[in-house]
């Protein structure tokens, strides 16, 4: 079905209709809510709002210092885009000479806990060019395939065993403010308006709601262009004959290539004979797959979606029904047209949607994505990383975007970049640091959004127990905690 027939079927512009008063009839209105509505149900010393791969690594940093922390997600599990976007593999954690794993930490910690269990396939054993990395070789070397029903067990266990106090169902409201600091949050549950008081708040919502919410500059997307990268709705198929689909794609690898901006790669040819068939509309040329930890599982990430908000409820529901349409065409595509997927299953789709770029926050330093790519380390770094420059619909129309590897081995990002202007209390983390377009394209990926969590989770831990703002942290203590906790620096 194309697009214009589904979203007409689907009827986005009447949904609102479906909720019409009559059927809202279990509750009544009280009044406008007041502050006595608001319930004080907690206090901590760290609150870390938002329980993706960068929360948890934040919130477990912090706790095995011992600080008392308290981690909120508005979903049911942990993990954020790797479990409920079902986002994979893990890119990757090398060096860019695939020598030496550079993001170590609770990184590794996640990763080997995983392997021990099955779930995972070390990214010591994945190199680039094959199955596992969609055959791609440039910027894929040593991926991590990992399952995410097991991730989410693996997360809850490592706050378990740090202490860490979890709070599903609960979204964020508004920041709770004394002045220019912020001293909590307020949370939307099932029991209600609930205020969290906190000695220090972590942003890792990847939006950086908190940091908006508190009145800290941003800018959104590109400051040039006034766009975001285009979502993706990933989803997981299994039941897949995959020695026939290798023998497929194999023979073609020679064929793979970048032109304009527009990425042909895997399973290109049968794209075209689809978009020749007139069953094909997505803003792709080809499709990215990568094999999994099961022999017959693949994830695919090749819908597209673009001019995404998701600070924009209505905008963020169009986009996820689109994404949808976009994965029942690309199933029907598998059926028909890749050898070895004609029995392939629908395991799942993620149940919220991948999105690549939205606010970046204004930080006591902005990263340039110059520095990534001379593989500049600063004074104050804090991690280490050498992933390329993804920007998806950067050039090329909407199918194209730029790709750029890194000119020296690796690169060094700063403490700076964590800590918001013009507020004090608050760090963030995540795709939403203080970074300019480009460079966010390169560190947005989960290895290093978990290495910024764990960052920011110490420096929070010792701002707290020097009694320091976050711009006067001394970076050697910084340093020496990060050492600790196994960071490679």
């Amino acid at each position: 079905m194309k697009r214009r027939d589904f979203l007409k079927n689907v009827g986005l512009t009447g949904m609102a209709g479906m909720l019409a008063p009559s059927m809202l009839t279990s509750c009544t209105a009280k009044g406008a809510i007041g502050k006595n509505d608001i319930k004080d149900s907690y206090q901590t010393q760290l609150l870390v709002v938002g329980g993706g791969t960068s929360g948890v690594c934040a919130a477990v940093g912090a706790a095995r210092m011992g600080i008392k922390t308290m981690l909120v997600d508005s979903g049911n599990c942990l993990g954020g885009m790797a479990t409920k976007g079902l986002i994979g593999p893990f890119m990757t954690c090398y060096d860019a000479a695939g020598e030496n794993m550079i993001i170590r930490g609770l990184f590794e910690e996640v990763v080997n806990r995983l392997v021990d269990r099955g779930a995972a396939i070390h990214p010591k054993d994945v190199r680039q060019g094959t199955e596992f990395t969609a055959w791609i070789s440039v910027g894929h070397d040593h991926c991590t395939p990992f399952d995410p029903e097991i991730l989410k067990i693996v997360f809850e266990e490592m706050c378990a065993e740090a202490g860490v106090k979890l709070l599903y169902q609960a979204n964020f409201v508004k920041p709770v403010m004394n002045g220019r600091r912020i001293t909590g949050a307020v949370l939307f549950t099932p029991s209600g308006l609930e205020r969290v008081q906190a000695d220090w708040v972590i942003d890792a919502t990847g939006d950086g709601n908190v940091a908006c919410a508190a009145g800290v500059p941003y800018v959104f997307g590109d400051e040039k262009t006034k766009k975001v990268q285009p979502a993706s709705l990933f989803f997981r198929i299994n039941n897949v004959d995959t020695d026939r689909l290798v023998a497929e794609v194999v023979p073609h690898l020679p064929e793979f290539r970048r032109v304009n901006g527009v990425s042909y790669r895997c399973l290109h040819w049968r794209v075209a004979e689809a978009e020749a068939a007139g069953e094909w509309d997505l803003a792709r040329k080809s499709v990215n797959m990568f094999r999994s930890v099961q022999k017959d599982q693949w994830v695919i990430n090749c819908s597209r979606i673009h001019n995404v908000d998701p600070t924009q409820a209505e905008n963020l529901t169009a986009a996820q029904t689109e994404g949808r349409r976009q994965v029942q065409e690309l199933m029907h595509f598998f059926h028909k047209y890749v050898p070895g997927c004609e029995n392939a299953t629908l395991m799942g789709t993620g149940a919220v949607m991948g999105i690549r770029e939205s606010r970046h926050i204004t930080g006591d330093y902005v990263l340039p994505v110059q520095s990534l790519i001379d593989g500049i380390i600063p004074d104050d770094v804090v991690l280490l990383s050498a992933n390329s420059i993804d920007v998806h619909g950067a050039q090329g129309g909407p199918a194209g975007g730029l790709y750029m590897p890194i000119k020296k081995n690796m690169y060094g990002l700063p403490y700076r970049c964590l800590v918001p202007k013009d507020i004090d209390g608050l760090h963030v983390t995540g795709r939403c640091i203080s970074a300019d377009s480009a460079a966010a394209g390169a560190v947005r990926v989960m290895p290093p959004a978990m290495g910024l969590g764990q960052a920011s989770g110490i420096a929070a831990a010792l701002c707290i127990k020097h009694g320091v703002k976050a711009n006067e942290l001394d970076y050697a203590d910084l340093k020496k905690e990060l050492l600790n906790q196994k960071v490679y620096l």
